[in-house]
């Protein structure tokens, strides 16, 4: 059976990161497999209006202020009639909400809910319990979460972190890990000589990826080791900071600054290394340094969060996130690769077995068929769900659901779902499961993966 999913979240391309390739391969791979894939974010600059990616997936770029770090301003209720235009438009039957910090993600989770449609949330970093901002997250996460048909989580150690900040039912939240597209991460024809030892950096320089730790183990690094020099890629606030180290240290002829890195150039900078480093005080699973695996470079990261489950041990050096541990960390990868008692371009291989983004579609279209079960909530259980998230915010969490449930009403007054006219469906392919794989069927259709495929417009 296949389902019309809208992916909802600030982040999507132009902007890089984990989140903008997870949502952009995951709704690659569905189109594959028959499914119909729109994604809505806010609009980046002039990018705005409706885009067409590759794979026929249409973008909506909604014109929306953008406040902190390309999240949308939260309002709650403004947001509903344009989502509501696109949903009936493509006629939605699933929307799926990416990242605990994107306005666009909860509110459109509510207002999907609202007009009762299928819900599922998928979260990619991991919050703490104490400090302001990790307090009002997880409170309105609680809320967004409370009314959602099913969650997904990136790591185990991220399930067990969302369980516990939205109060969840462990049985309604699986882990389906990221992935990477294994041929564009290969490891160099002629691996990069060991008599100078370079370490890669590729990272968003922000407080939380550790850059004050690279500040204070870099120097140190190049102190003990004099054939070592270090690449650094990405942008953000800290960038100063790792630019006056290098001033202070008098570290030009050994650190390279390469600023902002887009996807595409991430292979041609790795493979310019031996060893990767990664310093990240908090993470759910890294998919960079699955990349840098792939690129055949040895990966020296900090055991936090989910990274221990990323990658088997032979591939990495951990290290607590600590500025001695981190650098006798480094120092023992140095000497593994001038020892060569490990080979790195071999883990390419190990790589491209162990992650498929065909494989993170797999599992999350079964999600998709569970919560296609599930019977559709009425308005008074969804209240009786919110009114349990605490004994004031659950009553302001009760206005809110009642005000949108109005507000629909009006809208549907106000502006039929009759007089909106529908899209027409870019061609679908329709995927058929085959017995006996072989490379072309009797009617000469092409198979790939035990499965064939020809297209097909859908009337």
């Amino acid at each position: 059976m296949s389902y019309n999913i809208a992916m909802v979240s600030d982040f999507f391309f132009p902007q890089p990161g984990g989140v903008e390739s997870h949502i952009y391969q995951v709704s690659s791979k569905l189109v594959d497999r028959g499914h119909k894939v729109v994604i809505i974010t806010h609009s980046y600059g002039d990018r705005t209006g409706v885009r067409y990616l590759a794979n026929g997936i249409k973008v909506y770029y909604v014109p929306f202020w953008v406040v902190y770090r390309e999240s949308a301003l939260p309002t709650v209720f403004s947001f509903f009639p344009i989502l509501r235009q696109i949903v009936l438009r493509e006629r939605i039957d699933i929307v799926h909400g990416h990242g605990s910090l994107s306005a666009f993600c909860q509110e459109g989770l509510l207002h999907a809910k609202t007009m009762g449609l299928k819900t599922c949330f998928t979260d990619h970093s991991l919050f703490g319990f104490a400090d302001a901002a990790s307090i009002l997250t997880n409170k309105l996460l609680k809320f967004t979460l409370s009314d959602v048909d099913h969650v997904i989580c990136v790591s185990h150690t991220c399930k067990e972190n969302t369980v516990l900040r939205a109060a969840l039912d462990p049985f309604t939240v699986s882990a389906i890990p990221n992935a990477l597209v294994s041929k564009d991460f290969r490891p160099a024809d002629v691996p990069p000589p060991t008599s100078t030892i370079t370490i890669v950096v590729i990272s968003r320089l922000f407080p939380n990826k550790g850059c004050d730790l690279l500040v204070a183990t870099i120097p140190r690094i190049c102190a003990q080791h004099e054939n070592v020099r270090f690449i650094i890629g990405g942008s953000g606030p800290k960038a100063i900071d790792l630019e006056q180290m290098i001033e202070k240290n008098v570290l030009q002829d050994r650190v390279e600054m390469l600023g902002p890195i887009r996807h595409e150039d991430v292979r041609n900078v790795m493979i310019r290394g031996q060893i990767y480093l990664h310093a990240s005080l908090t993470e759910a699973f890294g998919t960079v340094i699955v990349e840098a695996a792939s690129c055949g470079l040895y990966v020296v990261c900090t055991q936090v969060g989910g990274i221990p489950e990323v990658l088997p041990g032979e591939m990495t050096v951990f290290a607590k996130p600590e500025e001695d541990d981190l650098v006798a960390a480094t120092s023992r990868a140095i000497h593994a690769i001038k020892s060569g008692t490990v080979q790195p371009e071999m883990f390419h291989d190990r790589i491209r077995q162990m992650y498929s983004w065909t494989d993170v579609a797999e599992r999350t279209e079964k999600v998709y068929d569970g919560i296609m079960r599930l019977r559709s909530s009425r308005l008074i259980d969804r209240l009786k769900r919110y009114y349990g998230c605490g004994v004031w915010a659950g009553k302001l969490f009760v206005l809110c659901a009642v005000i949108d449930y109005l507000l629909m009403m009006f809208l549907e007054f106000w502006w039929p779902r009759r007089n909106i006219d529908v899209a027409r469906d870019w061609p679908r392919k329709r995927v058929v499961r085959k017995e006996s794989p072989s490379q072309t069927d009797a009617e000469g259709h092409e198979e790939r993966d035990g499965w064939i495929s020809d297209i097909q417009d859908q009337e």
